[in-house]
């Protein structure tokens, strides 16, 4: 059983009807998008529901509250800014308490119907390591999602706690991570470093030696899913290159976890992909290293004593796990 709760007020400024929850989400998704069709993309939303919530809320405060910007996308004006910080502030006022309340009805309802509610949501971008660590702890209801969308979630307080990576981005000054270090109601820990580089085909047969050389060979390349971490730090790998998406063979193929990525390129239906070291060797796949990330895992605080226990069963395999080490 599983109880969301959500904010669904209503905001009427000369007689325009806005609600809290949808324009807060729209506003915010194109401050971190930069563009109404990425924010549209983002909430699940076609590009003209995402232009008319804008044009209400245009109407609503009498300016425009995002611009299109020449070669830039989109952002949002000072005022659509504003806008943002103020639904914010009464978005986070309502989270613990609607939060908690959740909990609460999932108690009471297991109660009425006789059945049990999972002790701890959790959304996770995937790692082999912890996923194994996980399956030994009772009582935990699980989803692996990219580590953005976890985040997401454990701000919008849609689950208790979420596993995620940033590549070698700063995640204590990157947005949506950076929101996490600063909410009084989260404990946040790096569980472990790990390592990450280019698993490819065994014997390396397109000498791939380099992120310039998917593009030079033409390797069919696998993955990951958008908004993951693994993919983000791709992403800017390709940027730091000179290189685009369309320059790499396959780069809109994607697969969920690295096992899948593996699996695709064992199989001989690709020649690259992005993901851990250890994966790469249970596959037999050769690996290309590209650096090392922390993977970190934020949790409420009244779930610590969880994280306490996550952390030492985590220790407890960090010396046998290949491409994992203890953060120093």
């Amino acid at each position: 059983m599983r109880v969301e709760l959500r904010l669904g007020g209503l905001i009427t400024i000369n007689d325009h009807e806005i609600a809290l929850g949808q324009s807060h989400a729209l506003l915010d998704a194109i401050a971190q998008e930069r563009s109404v069709r990425g924010a549209a993309e983002r909430l699940g939303l076609s590009y003209r529901a995402a232009w008319g919530r804008l044009v209400t809320l245009d109407a609503a405060l009498g300016r425009p509250v995002a611009v299109k910007t020449k070669g830039h996308g989109s952002v949002l004006t000072e005022t659509g800014a504003a806008l943002r910080d103020a639904l914010s502030a009464t978005l986070e006022l309502f989270e613990a308490s609607i939060a908690q309340e959740e909990r609460a009805l999932e108690g009471r309802l297991a109660a009425l119907t006789g059945t049990t509610s999972p002790r701890i949501r959790l959304a996770l971008s995937h790692d082999p390591l912890l996923m194994g660590v996980l399956e030994a702890l009772p009582d935990t209801e699980i989803t692996v999602v990219g580590s953005r969308e976890a985040v997401e979630r454990l701000l919008d307080a849609r689950v208790d706690a979420a596993g995620f990576h940033a590549g070698d981005m700063e995640v204590t000054r990157t947005p949506p991570y950076d929101a996490l270090f600063r909410n009084r109601r989260l404990v946040v820990r790096p569980l472990f470093t790990r390592e990450q580089g280019l698993m490819l085909a065994p014997g390396n047969p397109l000498r791939v030696h380099s992120v310039e050389d998917l593009a030079r060979s033409k390797a069919r390349f696998v993955n990951r899913q958008r908004g993951s971490g693994t993919r983000l730090w791709f992403d800017a790998l390709l940027e730091r290159a000179g290189l685009s998406p369309s320059d790499v063979v396959g780069y809109e193929q994607e697969e969920f976890t690295h096992q899948a990525v593996a699996a695709v390129i064992a199989s001989g239906a690709a020649d690259a992909g992005m993901g851990v070291r250890a994966v790469a060797e249970r596959f037999g796949l050769d690996f290309l290293p590209i650096g090392h990330e922390v993977y970190h895992f934020a949790v409420r605080t009244e779930l610590s004593g969880f994280l306490d226990q996550l952390t030492e069963k985590i220790a407890q395999r960090l010396g046998k796990a290949i491409g994992y080490a203890a953060n120093s």
